[in-house]
């Protein structure tokens, strides 16, 4: 069973708020609500209008996992949206990383050099998969004056994609 990556917009809209937010509040306890997530139900403006993108894994037509990317400057953008369902994490599927090297692809055909993310501390899986793809933990106060920051988010990395 190989995923299928597909840019996604807002036809999806209820699929994705349903698996994100089952995720975040079921699986980890964040504290967010879907009135907290307003991009999820405008996914063609708030992510591609600025130049950015949404994808979705999907396996037998099922949505399993979704990345997404907010161009907040010329050259910089931010991750957002990272979440695989349970079931389908892992080296077995490989999703995240699919789905990460499907917007890395993306920056680099757009000539994104820098990658920004924001997560929260208690998803230490998460941050352990971006540091093994060369992400590095920053302070909050090294990220770009633009970045568009998430109320929940403690921990943050940046990855260079200029050679």
């Amino acid at each position: 069973m190989k995923p299928i990556i597909l840019p996604i917009e807002n036809q999806y809209e209820n699929v994705v708020a349903d698996l994100i937010l089952s995720i975040q509040i079921k699986e980890f306890n964040v504290p967010i609500t879907r009135e907290d997530q307003p991009d999820l139900f405008n996914i063609q403006n708030f992510y591609y209008a600025g130049g950015g993108g949404f994808w979705g894994a999907f396996i037998n037509d099922e949505l399993v996992g979704t990345i997404a990317l907010v161009k907040f400057d010329e050259n910089a953008g931010a991750i957002r949206k990272m979440f695989v369902k349970k079931e389908f994490r892992g080296k077995e599927f490989s999703i995240a990383q699919k789905l990460l090297e499907t917007l890395i692809e993306y920056c680099r055909e757009n000539r994104i050099d820098d990658l920004y993310l924001g997560t929260v501390s208690i998803l230490e899986a998460a941050l352990r998969f971006y540091e093994k793809n060369d992400f590095v933990r920053i302070e909050k106060e090294s990220l770009p004056e633009k970045f568009p920051l998430m109320t929940p988010d403690n921990v943050f990395c940046h990855l260079t994609l200029k050679k």
